[in-house]
């Protein structure tokens, strides 16, 4: 005996005896064969034999059919009746004991008919030979197959394996269906829960878990996403869109390394002009403001400030390093990730009431407003006011100024800051550009409830800040180029827009260079341009000497970065978009024709296909009824007609 499971050979009514085949007994004279069983394909067939040449067979099936076989498929002819013969011989193979039969067999490699008269003790019959066949062919665990009718007894040490392996797929079968019962009752499995993040986002198909969730799925007609919601395991919509964003794009979390003391610039000069800013409610990095003051000649000294954290963020420290890992801050609806830890942006945010480090591009210019020159400084910035976009609209807009209302604060500094931008904006040599919306939204969310704000495009206030933004980063750009010191462009040239080393004209601007400086604290590639513009202004060596390799790698990496960050963003201002249509309860709406197919809904930045939308030109205005929302998927069924006149 041998092997991991010996048996002794005693307890078997038919042991096993070495013997040659002239001392067997001998049965009655056998009849002559009319049948044969033969393998085709890797299964066993029987037939009746029709017509026996030399070298092919041509052979009845029990159910009729005719087919023609090779005799070397042939493993032996029968006389037994060939209706019941193969059920016969699986009910004999199912009795063998695949165990007792390995313990049974050598090394060596053996015919089926030969292990067939061992196990017997005798000549077998045709029924039995064929059940030791099937046996040995149903446990290829047990024995290898070597050719046709031949065998060979697997080593203990692989059967063991194998043995092993089955027992412990039968567990798992066991356990899967556990979790399938579970699931199918609409319940999570408890041993599921450390595994959801990879469940929702990053499902492993060959764990057991995964395929339990799927079976339970497909009996219950549902995604495993939407089994999943049902058992609970996605808190809210939201937090899953989030959650395979930070899957995907910050596997190791959102913690800041620890931020140590940073610097408080005691040395530098302090700004003459005390300054505000205009941002959205949210903004909580306030990196751009303006100061006007009076000149004795009566002209204008602007001021463009800059806040500027290239004064304390330093290449290649723990901040910086975060700031280059992440390259912008994230932007969605209700909240956002910064690029810099928070002890960062606090120190260095023009926040109102403080007196903070900042960059500032003044602009000298007559009383005309003809600008006569530029001056770069760096100083410290008494911060006046953070100007906030919903109020300030509703005194500083196009009515306010044709009627010359100045009952506000900054009335007359906003006004001459919008007369200047209108000089800037024609002076810039940019060819017509033709928009099909002409409006802007701001998203916010407090408590679960979103409101989303339609702006008109293009208002005094927009216009403003757009203008002196565009203004400094193509002068800092200027300057850059200039000084023959590397910095990384924005151009753009028969529509597409690309990122460079080398300064281009950007014709969508109608400017002859564009440098990203202006928001240092949202944006890396601002940091990085901005530590070069801060050496050019002191007369120091660049920190980066030449737009090489380490340039081009912010640039490569911030490129990427920001594409997966905007479709972040615009996912989810569609998923709010939806998430307003279902609280407020639309379900008829209005909207127009974008292109073939394709609409948007009137008040939204929602842009989606429709359904039965004839080919109509651009602009036609629709009636649209609005179901189906899945605010898993982003999805949403639109019918549209075309509206009454």
């Amino acid at each position: 005996m041998r092997g991991p499971q010996a048996v002794p050979v005693a307890a078997y009514p038919c042991p096993i005896r070495r013997l040659r085949l002239s001392t067997l007994p001998q049965g009655p004279p056998v009849p002559p064969a009319m049948n044969v069983l033969y393998e085709e394909e890797g299964s066993f067939k029987v037939g009746a034999i029709l017509v026996d040449n030399d070298t092919s067979l041509q052979v009845e099936a029990p159910h009729g059919k005719r087919s023609k076989i090779k005799s070397s498929a042939i493993l032996f002819r029968f006389s037994e009746p060939l209706g019941t013969f193969l059920e016969l011989a699986q009910v004999g193979a199912a009795a063998i004991d695949a165990d007792f039969l390995w313990e049974c067999c050598d090394s060596a490699e053996f015919g089926f008919d030969a292990l067939a008269r061992d196990y017997h003790g005798r000549v077998p019959s045709a029924v039995e030979s064929a059940a030791v066949l099937l046996r040995l062919h149903g446990a290829p665990m047990y024995f290898y197959k070597k050719g046709r009718g031949h065998y060979k007894a697997a080593p203990a040490d692989a059967l063991k394996a194998a043995l092993a392996s089955t027992e412990r797929k039968r567990l798992q079968a066991v356990q899967q269906a556990r979790y399938v019962e579970t699931l199918s009752a609409r319940q999570l499995p408890e041993a599921f829960q450390p595994l959801l993040r990879d469940l929702l986002y990053k499902p492993d198909r060959n764990t057991i878990e995964v395929k339990a969730l799927e079976e339970a799925a497909s009996d219950l007609h549902l995604s495993t996403l939407q089994l999943l919601q049902a058992c609970g395991a996605v808190p809210s919509s939201e937090e899953y869109h989030l959650g395979r964003f930070l899957f995907d794009n910050f596997p190791q979390g959102l913690a800041f390394p620890e931020v140590g003391p940073l610097p408080d610039f005691a040395a530098l000069p302090l700004a003459q002009a005390s300054a505000f800013s205009i941002d959205d409610a949210t903004t909580t990095e306030i990196d751009d403001a303006f100061s006007v003051r009076r000149l004795p000649d009566g002209g204008w000294e602007i001021g463009i400030h800059i806040a500027a954290p290239a004064l304390g963020v330093l290449p290649g420290d723990g901040v910086d390093r975060e700031g280059a890992s992440r390259l912008s801050t994230i932007y969605m609806p209700g909240r956002k990730i910064t690029m810099l830890a928070p002890a960062a942006v606090k120190h260095f945010s023009l926040d109102e009431g403080t007196v903070v480090p900042a960059l500032g591009l003044y602009l000298t210019l007559s009383a005309d407003l003809a600008l006569r020159g530029t001056e770069t400084r760096l100083e410290r910035l008494p911060m006046a006011a953070n100007l906030r976009h919903e109020p300030l609209e509703q005194v500083f807009n196009e009515t306010s100024l044709e009627s010359g209302a100045e009952g506000f604060a900054f009335a007359q500094e906003l006004r001459l800051l919008w007369e200047l931008a209108t000089v800037f904006e024609a002076g810039r040599d940019r060819p017509e550009m033709p928009r099909q919306f002409n409006m802007d939204y701001s998203f916010y969310v407090e408590d679960g409830r979103v409101r989303i704000i339609e702006r008109k495009r293009g208002a005094p206030m927009d216009k403003l800040v757009a203008e002196m933004m565009i203004f400094a980063n193509a002068e800092w750009g200027r300057q850059l180029a200039e000084a023959q010191v590397p910095g990384i462009y924005r151009s753009q040239s028969g529509g597409k827009v690309k990122m460079s080393t080398v300064p281009g004209p950007h014709q969508g601007l109608g400017v002859s260079q564009y440098a990203w400086c202006t928001s240092p604290l949202r944006r890396y590639i601002d940091l990085v341009n901005q530590r070069q513009i801060i050496a050019c202004a002191r007369g120091e060596a660049a920190p980066y000497q030449s737009a090489g390799e380490g340039l081009l790698t912010v640039m490569r990496d911030f490129e990427a970065a920001n594409e997966i960050y905007n479709e972040f963003q615009r996912g989810m201002e569609r998923y709010w978009c939806l998430r307003w249509l279902v609280q407020e309860g639309i379900t008829e709406t209005t909207g127009e024709v974008v292109r073939e197919g394709v609409v948007k809904v009137d008040g939204l930045p929602l842009i989606t296909r429709a359904v039965n939308v004839p080919d109509l030109p651009p602009g036609t205005r629709l009636e649209l009824t609005v179901s189906d929302i899945d605010l898993l998927g982003i999805n949403l069924r639109v019918d549209a007609r075309v509206a009454a006149a």
